[in-house]
């Protein structure tokens, strides 16, 4: 079996640095495997967060060689025989120890995103819907929350002064498919533009590039919410017809 080194930040919060192992790696192994056996041979106080081991859970993000991925979904046969291999905890939220991080924040945010609101059946007790508006929200649902979106995102990763009126393209995502479903009766227009900040989002599509389970995040979520958002706090036609409608209901 080939020896890799691996250079693992170990740490917490009050700061660290990386430390370097020597490991046996054996064929068809990912990046997870080899940290359980540096955990099983030399480091047994190593924490890392894992799960699944199937890329379902999102538990086992980090950054490898700098690149946010899940470690679980890393082949170690991607890398250059001989070369050394880093692995960090995602650098968007603050570190808790080694490789586990805190991501408090995303389930903050989870919280206050206002829910599905179903409309009342037709007549006959059923509701129909059409199969285009319920494939066009079906990849939405395919999100891990392994937040290695939230990770990369610059405004959470580099303001921390935003964080508060900023949701975030994980939860842009959920948005947008809860605004986009059939039978939903709920406005989150305002709730898009003052609590979940989506104006602050500059469409880098940094990451829709790191998204595992290759969700189109920035194209056919952030930039519908956007431009829904757009058309009705900033269009002008728009707010001369609301202008005169409201005028119009005022009393004689």
């Amino acid at each position: 079996m080939p020896t890799v080194t691996m250079r693992v930040f170990r740490g917490d919060a009050r700061g660290g640095d990386f430390k370097e192992y020597k490991v046996e790696a054996s064929p068809g192994m990912v990046v997870l495997d080899v940290i359980h056996r540096i955990q099983a041979t030399q480091a047994t106080d190593l924490a890392v967060r894992w799960n699944c081991k199937a890329g379902k859970c999102g538990s086992c993000s980090a950054e490898i060689d700098g690149k946010p991925r899940l470690l679980c979904m890393t082949r170690m046969d991607l890398f250059k025989e001989g070369e050394s291999i880093s692995v960090a905890p995602i650098r968007g939220f603050p570190a808790i120890r080694d490789l586990v991080t805190d991501v408090s924040y995303n389930y903050v945010k989870a919280r206050q995103v206002p829910p599905l609101r179903i409309k009342p059946p037709e007549p006959d007790g059923t509701y129909r819907m059409m199969q285009e508006d319920i494939d066009r929200i079906q990849e939405f649902h395919k999100c891990i929350e392994c937040f290695l979106c939230q990770d990369v995102c610059h405004v959470i990763r580099d303001h921390e002064e935003n964080k508060r009126a900023f949701a975030g393209p994980r939860f842009f995502i959920k948005l947008a498919g809860l605004d986009m479903h059939p039978l939903d009766t709920v406005d989150r227009t305002a709730y898009v533009k003052d609590a979940a900040g989506v104006g602050l989002c500059n469409i880098t599509k940094c990451c829709t590039e790191v998204c595992p389970e290759h969700i189109h995040i920035t194209d056919n979520g952030i930039i519908p919410l956007k431009e829904r958002m757009a058309d009705e706090f900033f269009d002008p036609v728009v707010w001369l017809l609301r202008k005169f409608r409201s005028k119009k209901k005022q009393p004689a």
